[in-house]
């Protein structure tokens, strides 16, 4: 629950982080969303919501600093999905036999079906489908994914998933019907990114209602 409050008020809770780590807030914001996008342990950590909320405190006095988090938050995705695609390749399935809290099949189907609709795209719209963003490149390298279009499309996918994230919140985030219903546009972030997790799965409902 109380992860839970951290998510939905982060702009309570970024002024005192920027306060208490300083500059160092930097590296763990990078490590964050390193893992998030890296490790298929951790596909639980903020994503849209973070960045959303990063970007409107670069508007603030004694804020964060744009740039700074648009190259190194876009270079931490790249580096994730990258070490992703290597463990894929490198464990292969194995990891999903054990059926752990972590290592849910249903993680995996979920993402082969998104490569069934979206083909090697997946790896850019993944970035805003949270959970499917984590496994889409463990995925890539399990199926053998060919290691250049990969980087091609990784590369492209972060610098839309963070820039249009953080610029967002950048010139939106602090309008001041947004900082009244901070809580309930995240709220809307989080629901706007799992519209393409859910959609083939609505979609297939309504086929075999038809």
């Amino acid at each position: 629950m109380e992860f839970i409050d951290i998510i939905l008020h982060l702009d309570q809770h970024i002024p005192t982080w920027i306060a208490f780590f300083g500059p160092w807030l930097y590296v763990i914001l990078f490590l964050i969303i390193f893992a998030e996008t890296g490790l298929v342990v951790t596909p639980f950590l903020p994503g849209d919501s973070l960045l959303f909320a990063l970007g409107a405190f670069t508007t603030v006095e004694n804020g964060l600093n744009l740039w700074l988090l648009l190259i190194s938050l876009t270079i931490a995705g790249i580096l994730g999905d990258t070490v992703n695609y290597h463990i894929g390749k490198t464990l292969g399935v194995k990891v999903f036999e054990s059926q752990s809290r972590f290592f849910k099949k249903e993680y995996l189907y979920q993402t082969q079906s998104f490569y069934e609709k979206w083909g090697p795209f997946t790896i850019v719209a993944a970035r805003f489908a949270p959970i499917v963003r984590t496994f889409a490149p463990f995925v890539a390298g399990i199926g053998g994914m060919n290691y250049r279009k990969f980087v091609v499309y990784n590369v492209v996918g972060a610098i839309l998933w963070v820039f249009l994230f953080i610029l967002a919140g950048h010139f939106f985030g602090n309008l001041p019907i947004v900082k009244r219903n901070f809580h309930i546009v995240i709220f809307g972030v989080i629901g706007v990114s799992l519209i393409p997790m859910v959609w083939p799965w609505i979609s297939s409902r309504v086929q075999r209602a038809r």
